[in-house]
C-alpha cells in the first residue's frame, strides 16, 4: 500500500462531545430534505462492500445482520454497498440486475426500517464495472494469453517463425528486452493483469456502452423502488465505468469523451433514463470524485462543473469522494487482481494515521467546499454529502456550519461504532468507540474477506448467538450497545 513519504503519525482526535441539549441544537442533528424525503439528521453512512452476499449476488442472513446493526444506530442516511446492475457472476457482491433480486432487497429494506424504528432512510448504490483479470503467471501469459501480432513479429525479425516459436522466445527474454517489443497494454496485461477501459472502443461491448448503460441503470433503479428502498445513489466514483467516462483521461472520439461537455454526457443520459423510469418523486443522487488524484486526471474544477450539471439536471443529492483509481495501483501478486486503493489515489480515498502534513482527517473538505460553492453560485441548493476521516462531533458540525457540505458521511468511524450517532445525540459521546484509522478493514476488503473492525471483531466471541466469519476467528458485527433504546 502506498504511504506518504513524510510518514507523520497522527492520533484520532474526536474533540469534545456534545450534551444532549447541544446535539439537539446542532446542524448535524437537524433535518434536511433531499428530494421527496426528509433525513431526520444530517448523518450518513456511505456505501461499504462487506463481502457478505451469496456467490449469486443475493441478500444473505449475514447481509441482513450487517445492515440491521448499522440501522440500530439510527443514522439519517444509510447507503447499501455497491450493487451490480448487470446480471453477471461477480462473486459475493450484491446484485440488482434482475427481478429475482427484488425479494431479498425488500427484506433488507424492511429490516433497516424495523431496526431503526423508521428513523433511517435507506439508499442503494448502483454500479457498473468493466472486466479486470488477475495478474497471470508469465509462462501462461506467453503460452496462452498474448496475441502474437505482426508488430511483435517485426520487432523480433520473426516473420517466418511459427507462433509457438514466437511465444517460446518471448517467454525467455529479460524484462528490458520485453519493454522494447511489447506495447504498453501488452506489458500491463503481463505485469498487472488485463483491464478494460472505456476508451477500448475497438471492442463492440465497450463501444456500445452509451447505448446499453442508461437502460441498465434505469431498470436497477426501478427494482430498488419496488423493493421499498428510499432512494438510489448512482455510482460515478472511483475505478469504475461511469467515473471513467467523467475522467479527463477519457479521450473517446464518439461524442462521449474529450471535452468536459462530452465526458459528462453519458452520466447525464443515465440519470435522465433513471428519472424517466422512477418518476419525479423518487430520490436519486450520485457519488462522484472531487478529485481523481492521478496524473492527467480530473481535478476540482472539472468536478465543480460536473456537480453543477448534475444539479441542473435535477439530482436530489451529490456525494463526494476522492481518488481510488486503477491508474496508479500497485502491482499485484501473480494470481491476484489489481486493487485501486493501493496507490496514491487510493490513499487519498482512505488515508490512514501515517500521513503527510495535511493529515488523514478531512482531506476532502476543502475540495467539497469549492464544488458546493460552484453549485450554489449557479443557483442550485442540491445537498452535498462530505466524507473523509470524520470521527467527532465538533469537526462534523464545523463542516456544516462552514458551508463545506450539507450532510456528513462517515464510513470507517461508523464501522468502528455503528451507534456513534445515537451516542452523540443522546449526550453519551464518551461511550463512542473511536476508529484508529489503521485501515485494518481495507486490508480485509482487498483480500475479499468479510470486512470487520479490529476494535470489536474479537470481543465476546464465546457469547451465544454471535455470528462469526467462516474461519470462526472473528465476529461479523459488533456487540450491541447497552445504552441503545
Amino acid at each position: 500500500m502506498w504511504k506518504p513519504p513524510e510518514r507523520i503519525k497522527y492520533e484520532p482526535a474526536p474533540g469534545q462531545w456534545p450534551s444532549e441539549a447541544e446535539a439537539a441544537d446542532s446542524l448535524l442533528f437537524s433535518p434536511l430534505n433531499i428530494g421527496s424525503i426528509t433525513l431526520e439528521q444530517r448523518t450518513w453512512i456511505p456505501a461499504m462492500v462487506p463481502w457478505r452476499a451469496t456467490d449469486e449476488g443475493f441478500v444473505s442472513d449475514d447481509v441482513l445482520e450487517w445492515y440491521e446493526r448499522f440501522a440500530r444506530g439510527r443514522p439519517g442516511g444509510l447507503v447499501i454497498e455497491a450493487t451490480g446492475i448487470r446480471d453477471i457472476p461477480s462473486g459475493p457482491l450484491l446484485r440488482i440486475g434482475d427481478d429475482r433480486f427484488i425479494p431479498g432487497l425488500k427484506k433488507l429494506a424492511d429490516t433497516v426500517r424495523r431496526a431503526s424504528d423508521g428513523h433511517t432512510r435507506l439508499f442503494i448504490q448502483c454500479i457498473d464495472f468493466m472486466a479486470i483479470r488477475r495478474r497471470p503467471d508469465p509462462a501462461k501469459f506467453f503460452e496462452r494469453f498474448l496475441r502474437v501480432t505482426d508488430e511483435i513479429r517485426a520487432k523480433l525479425g520473426a516473420a517466418d517463425w511459427s507462433e509457438e516459436e514466437v511465444r517460446a522466445h518471448l517467454a525467455g527474454l529479460p524484462n528490458e528486452e520485453l519493454d522494447a517489443i511489447l506495447d504498453e497494454r501488452e506489458l500491463e496485461s503481463l505485469r498487472m493483469g488485463y483491464r478494460e477501459r472505456v476508451t477500448d472502443t475497438h471492442l463492440p461491448h465497450i463501444r456500445d456502452l452509451p447505448e446499453i448503460l442508461p437502460g441498465l441503470f434505469a431498470q436497477a433503479a426501478r427494482r430498488a423502488q419496488e423493493a421499498g428502498i428510499d432512494g438510489v445513489e448512482l455510482h460515478y466514483a472511483h475505478a469504475y465505468t461511469m467515473a471513467s467516462f467523467l475522467s479527463r483521461t477519457n479521450n473517446r472520439d464518439d461524442g462521449y469523451g474529450g471535452s468536459r461537455e462530452n465526458r459528462v454526457r453519458l452520466p447525464l443520459e443515465v440519470y435522465k433514463a433513471v428519472r424517466a423510469q422512477v418518476g419525479d418523486d423518487y430520490t436519486v443522487g450520485c457519488r462522484f470524485l472531487a478529485d481523481e488524484c492521478i496524473d492527467g486526471g480530473s481535478g476540482v474544477e472539472d468536478s465543480a462543473y460536473y456537480g453543477t450539471e448534475f444539479a441542473r439536471a435535477g439530482m436530489n443529492f451529490l456525494s463526494l469522494s476522492r481518488g481510488g483509481r486503477f491508474e496508479d495501483a500497485q502491482q499485484p501478486h501473480v494470481g491476484e487482481a489489481a486493487y485501486p486503493y493501493t496507490g496514491r489515489s487510493g490513499y487519498e480515498c482512505m488515508p490512514a494515521v501515517i500521513s503527510d502534513e495535511k493529515g488523514p482527517f478531512g482531506r476532502n473538505v476543502e475540495p467539497a467546499s469549492k464544488i458546493r460553492k460552484a453549485i450554489r453560485d449557479a443557483g442550485f441548493e442540491t445537498p452535498v454529502v462530505v466524507a473523509g476521516g470524520v470521527h467527532g462531533f465538533a469537526f462534523a458540525e464545523e463542516i456544516l456550519q462552514s458551508g463545506a457540505g450539507d450532510i456528513v458521511g462517515s464510513a470507517r468511524q461508523s464501522l468502528a461504532d455503528p451507534d456513534w450517532f445515537l451516542k452523540m445525540r443522546t449526550g453519551r459521546g464518551e461511550d463512542v468507540r473511536i476508529c484508529e484509522f489503521t485501515n485494518y478493514c481495507e486490508g480485509l476488503d482487498q483480500k475479499h474477506k468479510m470486512v470487520t473492525c479490529k476494535l470489536w471483531d474479537r470481543l465476546e466471541l464465546d457469547q451465544p448467538g454471535v455470528s462469526k466469519t467462516p474461519d470462526g476467528k472473528r465476529r461479523t458485527t459488533p456487540p450491541l450497545w447497552d445504552g441503545a433504546s
